[in-house]
């Protein structure tokens, strides 16, 4: 149970740091170093890369050791694809009667507050989180428990996209945060068509800085 325990330990932390760009693309984890750091033994880390190398985060060789893979611009293409798609199809959803339920306007009013707080303080990887969010919760709104499925698979590699595309420079911060203003208020109105145009203008801004 201890090994399992430190091996998922060693997984997070070491996710954390490929997703968060604390390493970067082509950049070595060594095992040794990792485990030091958490005070554990080399052998739950070398699971924990083991799990990463079959998410495709790592690249594990006799040679090398491990490697963080980067994300290639065909991988981000196809995470763009697949996420304007979700969220065009559970924003329909959402958004086929009216607004939401109160709970789920409630609920990204918050998100959208912590937002322009994270903005403000420059806080580039909280924006990101509250980014994430964001968008989760008018998944979550649909409930379609499949949507959400997929959305989850996707919300890693959406995280570290959303984190090198925001980072490019803070003018791109500030139109997310812009156009989550503005699909708050379709929300708001149950404006289903002005939702999905603003997630495909969204998503293309994106594409842009590719």
């Amino acid at each position: 149970m201890e090994t399992s325990a430190a091996a998922e330990r060693a997984y997070q932390h070491a996710k954390q740091l490929i997703l968060t760009g604390s390493v970067q693309g082509g950049e070595l984890l060594s095992e040794g170093v990792l485990a030091a750091e958490l005070g554990i033994s080399r052998t739950p880390v070398h699971e924990a890369f083991l799990r990463l190398d079959a998410e495709k985060l790592l690249k594990l060789s006799s040679r090398r050791g491990a490697a963080v893979v980067p994300m290639a611009p065909d991988e981000a293409r196809d995470v763009l694809e697949m996420r304007e798609a979700i969220e065009l199809s559970t924003a329909r959803r959402a958004l086929a009667d009216g607004p939401p339920s109160p709970e789920a306007i409630a609920e990204l009013k918050a998100n959208l507050e912590r937002q322009r707080q994270l903005a403000a303080a420059g806080d580039i990887d909280g924006f990101v989180e509250a980014d994430n969010e964001f968008h989760a919760s008018i998944v979550r709104a649909s409930r379609n428990q499949t949507a959400l499925h997929f959305h989850d698979a996707l919300r890693d590699r959406q995280h570290r996209l959303r984190r090198q595309l925001l980072h490019v420079g803070p003018e791109n911060v500030a139109a997310a945060l812009a156009d989550h203003e503005l699909m708050l208020a379709a929300a708001e109105t149950g404006d289903a068509e002005e939702f999905c145009r603003l997630i495909t203008q969204h998503v293309r801004r994106h594409r842009g800085i590719l």
